[in-house]
């Protein structure tokens, strides 16, 4: 089983960003030694909690203090960019990182309506030129556009040998389908989706028309998952935060607020997305997610409530399926 890490830069109470991105350092070189395929950060934007809001400037840091694992984002959230700005970035981290970088494609605002404005202008206006864009920096990235086109002549400099390999993120059936028409790879974030996420793999596999970097489809599932020795530690692990995040959530109306049924219930629901338990469990549990999905790799984000819970979790997961299956 192919395992990878997708990481959103949590920053733990107690702690700076400046520490949350440290400890996303220190858990990729751990992760390259452990041998995962790749490490992905996410974006997200005007969230206190969460440090990483540009990913193609971490993925710098992570690169060089790693070798082997694949270094990537989940995802450019190109609405808000323009498409030779995009492969600019990551044109240039595939020339310092030959061969091991990827660049996951979102089209999520990843912060506040606010955040949103002060990015990009009109959100969802720029969504509708969505397929537009994913075609354009395709063409940027795969230095392909027709002999006619505007852009023909236009490169993405530095433009590396081995280019940055494209993979559109989505939690939809018509993200699937945009995978397949531009034959890239496509990542189902089921960690973060109520949709029917095997629907979205299926449809991928059937519209999937070969491109430059994949003769055949290949789906990754993400999943939030979380280790521990115990199955009781585990769910207690889980349990906290998801109970931290409710209350989070209610004093950013009210100071005060306290945990109510509905919110216990809400939790319950939460609970029930997370694959929480011994090694062994979870180990069981990614094996029927990526049969049920016909998956060939499974990314994982684990929530935990510090950093060293977080590596805990990852190392168990290396020792108990990684370095058994070699």
């Amino acid at each position: 089983m192919k395992l990878s890490i997708l990481d959103q830069a949590p920053v733990f109470p107690g702690h700076t960003a400046n520490e949350a991105l440290q400890a996303a350092g220190e858990l990729a070189k751990l992760a390259d030694q452990w041998g995962y395929s790749r490490y992905w950060m996410a974006e997200h934007h005007d969230m206190k909690n969460i440090a990483c809001s540009a990913p193609e400037s971490m993925l710098g840091f992570l690169g060089a203090v790693t070798n082997k694992i694949r270094v990537g984002c989940g995802a450019v959230l190109l609405p808000h960019y323009q498409p030779y700005k995009v492969a600019e970035n990551y044109n240039l981290l595939a020339s310092l990182f030959p061969g091991r970088v990827d660049i996951g494609i979102g089209r999520a605002p990843g912060g506040s309506t606010e955040a949103s404005i002060a990015l990009s202008g009109n959100f969802l206006e720029n969504v509708k030129k969505m397929p537009e864009k994913i075609v354009e920096l395709l063409h940027f990235l795969r230095d392909d556009f027709p002999e006619n086109a505007f852009y023909a002549g236009t490169k993405a400099t530095p433009v590396p040998e081995k280019p940055p390999v494209p993979w559109m993120l989505g939690t939809s059936i018509k993200s699937a389908e945009l995978a397949g028409r531009n034959g890239t790879g496509y990542v189902f974030g089921q960690f973060m989706s109520d949709n029917d996420g095997q629907a979205a793999v299926r449809q991928y596999l059937n519209h999937f028309e070969p491109g430059p970097e994949f003769s055949y489809p290949y789906a990754i599932v993400t999943v939030n998952a979380l280790c521990a020795k115990t199955q009781e530690k585990a769910e207690e692990i889980a349990y906290s935060v998801l109970q931290n995040k409710v209350i989070a959530e209610k004093q950013l109306v009210n100071k005060k607020a306290a945990l109510e049924i509905e919110d216990e219930q809400r939790i319950k629901k939460e609970l029930k997305k997370i694959i929480a338990g011994t090694p062994e469990m979870v180990k069981d549990k990614l094996k029927e997610v990526q049969s049920s999905f016909q998956a060939d790799e499974i990314m994982v984000v684990t929530y935990a409530s510090n950093y060293q819970q977080r590596l805990d979790s990852y190392r168990l997961l290396y020792e108990n399926i990684l370095k058994i299956d070699g």
